[in-house]
């Protein structure tokens, strides 16, 4: 055999894109790229001019052989470099990312080659964010990183620890080892373990409305069931998200049933499953409803609102579970103390497969937290997991839930 055709029956390098924004972290992005190559991928950079500032082009373009993208109209392997790193790219990989290019990305906004390179890129997006803590902290910047995730953007946090401006706190860029692994992690295809399997997903909180501009609820943010159905999604699943109230974005490919109060995810849910392998009832239902809510605001002065009758909303885990068949049912158990004993009597009194349990008092696992610790209880046993960020808790779930749905046991 010839060289040449050898050369031709080789797989291709992953292709990865990266996406240096200005940050004193810059020089860091460099290893990133160092790395990747290490690793086998053919890696492109575009730049910001304000990232120029800390390294410059020659160090990127003599390390990867390829020119900088950094202008729009200046790039020598495309008169339309956006369009072309973007279709190239099997991966693109933002780092550092600062709050202003986390900014860009949520609101669409394609002012530069690397902006415009993002908007219109169409294959998996890692960011590595670094920043002030302040500005990390900002509820802006958390409020981007939500809407960021929602949408599948993958994130390997910053870390905590003494920034370069003197402060101490979130906003270290993460260590580039775990970049690394992150991004090859990105580009490992995603297992196909759920192809064809119809799942239904519940999640976020309901609205009980104790008239037109009141209610009941709960601090549920929805972000662990999206998580799901993202995570199933991309493993092959036809998924139907039967969501609450949230300030999430749809997930791709993902089928959004909105709801507001318990009454109406039951109904949603209950029409969902029936034609469904499974359901994951990650919603954190309401308890109780109003008997009668007012049609009409309620006023302090001639309205008594000292007491409130209360009435049970309907058990969509229980029926669910009564009515499955040889189909796979999974609940969950937001405790506070006793976890697993209070996760084992759910699952023995609902009758469902399996429960996810996690101790909401705890800062890393309770609503709106972007990582979680939980436990998978089933009849004759648990599992401890590690606290982990959301996306590899979903996994874990999909992991289970699939093998249940072969057949497999759990």
């Amino acid at each position: 055999m010839s060289d040449s055709t050898h050369r031709d029956t080789e797989p291709a390098a992953p292709r990865v894109v990266l996406a240096v924004t200005g940050g004193i972290a810059v020089y860091k992005a460099v290893e990133v790229m160092r790395g990747l190559q290490h690793a086998g991928c053919d890696v492109r950079v575009t730049m910001t001019a304000d990232a120029e500032r800390f390294v410059g082009t020659p160090t990127f373009e003599a390390l990867s052989g390829h020119p900088v993208a950094d202008d729009l109209y200046a790039y020598p392997d495309s008169p339309i470099p956006h369009i072309f790193l973007a279709d190239w790219a099997d991966l693109v990989v933002v780092v550092p990312a600062t709050g202003n290019v986390l900014a860009k990305m949520a609101m669409g906004i394609a002012d530069d080659c690397l902006s415009t390179t993002l908007l219109a890129t169409h294959c998996p997006v890692l960011v590595a964010a670094a920043m002030n803590v302040h500005m990390w902290r900002n509820p802006a910047t958390q409020a981007n990183v939500v809407t960021l995730r929602s949408r599948g953007i993958r994130f390997v946090m910053p870390q905590t620890g003494l920034l370069a401006c003197g402060d101490v706190g979130e906003g270290k860029l993460a260590e580039v080892s775990d970049i690394v692994t992150a991004a090859l992690d990105a580009l490992a295809p995603a297992k196909q373990d759920m192809a064809g399997m119809r799942l239904v997903v519940t999640a976020g909180p309901t609205h009980e409305a104790i008239d037109p501009v009141r209610y009941i609820a709960n601090a549920s943010t929805g972000k662990m069931g999206y998580a799901i159905a993202r995570e199933a999604s991309r493993r092959g699943a036809v998924v139907t998200l039967v969501s609450g109230p949230v300030s999430l974005a749809a997930p791709r490919g993902v089928c959004v049933v909105p709801v507001v109060s318990a009454a109406q995810m039951r109904d949603a849910t209950v029409a969902a499953f029936a034609n469904a392998d499974a359901a994951i009832c990650a919603a954190a239902v309401a308890d109780y409803t109003p008997a009668s809510p007012a049609d009409r605001k309620l006023k302090k002065g001639t309205d008594d609102l000292s007491t409130l009758r209360l009435i049970k909303t309907a058990d969509i885990l229980a029926e669910l579970s009564h009515t499955k068949g040889d189909r796979v049912v999974v609940g969950f158990a937001a405790e506070t103390n006793d976890l697993l004993k209070n996760a084992h009597e759910k699952l023995e009194r609902k009758g469902c497969d399996l429960i996810v349990a996690n101790d909401v008092s705890r800062a890393d696992s309770t609503f709106g937290a972007d990582t979680s610790r939980i436990a998978f209880v089933w009849p004759d046993r648990t599992e401890q997991l590690d606290t982990l960020p959301l996306d590899q808790v979903a996994a874990a779930i999909c992991d289970r839930v699939a093998t249940a749905v072969a057949g497999e046991g759990a």
